[in-house]
């Protein structure tokens, strides 16, 4: 179709937002650059939109919106505009790929041609890839009518406002070559940010053309200097988390982190980091910054906050330890809530890092924390506030690896290195290096803050002449102190704020979860993760209903202490013949250490469901009474013959799951990457 040479300034006039479009919420400019004569201008937008959907699909989601990336490049000497789009949200199992283009009519350059095309890429989703993509299919053809209609709109608008006309782009005399680019960067609001699922990274990846190597200016621009061999790790561990893990794959600059820390050890690396984002899942920490609220005390009593950046650009953190009362606030609060706390400020930290990268244009995975020891005294060595100031520095060292740049100890009184031998040795080697201790006022002298800090923001505590909002401190009232009893009940509620359940698995002790059905049809959906070894997932149906939950014997023979993690509950009666008594619903699955599985069954007939996590024993070589090299190596990887997963089940009844399919169906017809990751959602969740 054609239309009058209005339609890019037309287009341009959806956003931030458009009211036509109910479902497209907002949008952020992230990046904008234009050539110096002007001809070429650029924008990269992150777009949010609030899919029509009804609750229940959205608490199975476990999202409130989606993303999706757009850039558009606007030529005026060529009167062309493309765009470009890409989704964010879950791209590690859909891709999404939209292309539009606006151009003058090679006959008659008062109008304009537009074209338009997208992809869908279905990696997978659990055997239902060709359904969805006829549904897709089909929204997508109805949106294309949808956007003509917009389009129109705005042309009639501009028509309205006396603009008819957009006189063609000359350049001046005296403008430079079209090459030459100048950037602005806008950085986005936090609070779009803290919505944001950190599924991918925020910027595109460049890959050059050899598949094993990244684009040099990406790895300049956003991960700083890599050795080929550096970078090589970090290409094959994304990979396999890519492959293996199913779940969020961080962005490049975490999984980077983790590979420092073991300096790029990818064995270690990988340990290290599954076990983190198996914590981070089970303990939804990516959500921290939107759901966690600091109680009052915290806001009048914690003294620390962040303060502007030092001179790499790296965001600072100011923490007055030697005003804080670590008594009161244990007693006010208790470890979890000091400890969730903690945590907010480091992800606020990484927050930061990103946005930093962005405004000063290179590389910023780290910050620098300035600890001011003025006031420390005896009554901060209490046994219970060590006690939890070491448990928050295991947590913090052990997920957010190389995030300290520098650490700069400030007024050391004389009770410092007794705190410093009680702390250090919790602390890792590499981040001890990073410390900078300065006793009395040696922090005004030659090596001390000005080397670190420019001279504008020097705290006014320091002798500076920025005022720094950082709380003073103080005592917290004893008015506020909570009884045992109360903090060990709100420290349990706080930390099992979790739909994940733990458990383990053990050779000849399986765990097994019931799931009664009454109605047929329902949908019973599952998200597991292997923490620890090798295991086979079942699903079996009986019509009896099975025994009262026991624990084997031989579980105590492997634990010898009972934790949250250590729960391993038998059901199937070992009397049970299959085939007879209970039967096999779907195939197994062998599921391999840090693995993230999702599925989900639609079930035929009422009655008892049972869910089994099993020890995967390697098959022995049937030639041979002699072990097998793999079996000898998987036999010293699991130790004890025990396993761990993380899992979380729901069911969805028949009524439910049609108002599901119906509400699809009704799905607003713009744009198709909206309408395909909700349908994707039913059965991700």
């Amino acid at each position: 179709g054609t239309c009058r040479y209005m339609s890019p300034h037309a287009y341009e006039r959806r956003f931030p937002t458009c009211h036509l479009i109910p479902m497209f919420v907002d949008s952020e400019v992230l990046e904008e650059t234009e050539s110096e004569d002007g001809s070429i201008h650029q924008v990269q937008r992150r777009c949010k939109l609030d899919v029509d959907a009804p609750r229940l699909l959205k608490r199975i989601a476990g999202v409130d919106y989606v993303y999706f990336s757009q850039e558009n490049t606007l030529n005026k000497r060529e009167r062309t505009l493309h765009i470009e789009s890409h989704n964010e949200t879950f791209s590690n199992r859909v891709i999404i790929h939209e292309l539009c283009s606006y151009s003058a009519h090679p006959e008659n350059e008062d109008w304009t041609c537009f074209e338009q095309s997208a992809s869908l890429d279905i990696k997978s989703f659990f055997g239902f890839e060709s359904t969805v993509e006829k549904m897709a299919m089909k929204q997508y053809a109805s949106s294309i009518k949808k956007g003509k209609e917009i389009i129109e709109f705005y042309l009639n608008q501009l028509e309205e406002e006396g603009i008819s006309h957009v006189p063609r782009w000359t350049p001046s005399l005296d403008a430079p070559s079209s090459s030459s680019v100048t950037t602005k960067h806008v950085c986005a609001t936090p609070k779009l940010l803290h919505l944001e699922l950190p599924v991918t990274p925020a910027v595109s990846i460049p890959v050059s053309t050899d598949a094993n190597k990244l684009d040099a200016d990406y790895i300049k621009r956003y991960l700083g200097d890599l050795t080929p061999l550096q970078e090589s790790c970090l290409i094959r561990l994304r990979q396999w988390l890519q492959e293996s893990h199913k779940g969020k794959i961080p962005k490049d600059e975490h999984i980077l982190r983790f590979l420092r820390a073991r300096d790029f050890n990818m064995e270690k690396a990988r340990e290290i980091l599954c076990q983190s984002l198996t914590w981070r899942k089970q303990h939804q920490v990516d959500y921290l910054l939107e759901t966690w609220t600091s109680p009052q005390v915290l806001n009048d009593y914690y003294t620390g906050g962040w303060h502007h950046h030092d001179k790499e650009g790296r965001p600072l953190y100011i923490l007055r330890l030697g005003q804080m009362d670590t008594k009161g606030l244990v007693r006010a609060l208790g470890e979890e809530s000091l400890l969730r706390h903690v945590l907010s400020i480091n992800e606020e930290g990484l927050r930061r890092c990103e946005e930093n990268t962005k405004v000063f244009g290179r590389p910023i995975s780290c910050w620098t924390c300035l600890v001011d020891l003025e006031g420390l005294n005896m009554r901060h060595l209490w046994r219970p506030g060590v006690k939890a100031l070491l448990r928050i520095i295991e947590v913090v060292e052990a997920n957010y690896p190389e995030t300290l740049g520098r650490l700069l100890i400030l007024r050391a009184p004389r009770v410092f290195p007794v705190l410093w031998t009680l702390v250090s040795p919790f602390i890792d080697e590499n981040t001890r290096k990073k410390f900078l201790i300065y006793a009395g006022n040696d922090y005004q002298g030659p090596g001390g803050l000005l080397d670190y800090i420019d001279k504008e923001v020097i705290p006014d505590f320091l002798g500076g002449e920025c005022m720094c909002e950082v709380p003073e401190g103080g005592l917290v009232p004893k008015s506020l102190y909570r009884t045992a009893e109360e903090l060990e009940n709100e420290d349990i509620s706080l930390w099992t704020e979790t739909i994940y359940q733990s458990a383990s698995v053990f050779k000849g002790a399986p765990h097994e979860v019931v799931i009664e059905i009454i109605d047929a049809s329902s949908v019973i959906t599952w998200d597991f993760d292997v923490c620890k070894g090798d295991v086979v997932f079942h699903l079996y149906h009986s019509k009896r209903a099975p025994q009262t939950p026991r624990k084997d014997p031989l579980v105590g023979q492997h634990s010898s202490s009972t934790t949250p993690g250590g729960n391993n509950v038998q059901l199937i009666d070992k009397s049970w013949t299959i085939g007879l008594d209970y039967s096999m619903v779907e195939s197994p699955l062998t599921c391999k250490e840090g693995e993230s599985v999702q599925g989900s069954h639609v079930t035929r007939w009422p009655g008892f469901y049972i869910l089994q996590w099993k020890f995967h024993t390697m098959p022995g070589s049937a030639s041979t009474n002699l072990p097998r090299v793999d079996d000898v190596l998987a036999s010293l990887q699991v130790s004890s013959h025990k396993c761990k997963v993380m899992y979380y089940t729901e069911v969805i009844g028949s009524e439910d799951f049609r108002l599901v399919a119906t509400c699809i169906s009704g799905f607003p017809n713009w744009p198709l990457a909206g309408v395909f990751l909700f349908v994707f959602y039913i059965k991700d969740g």
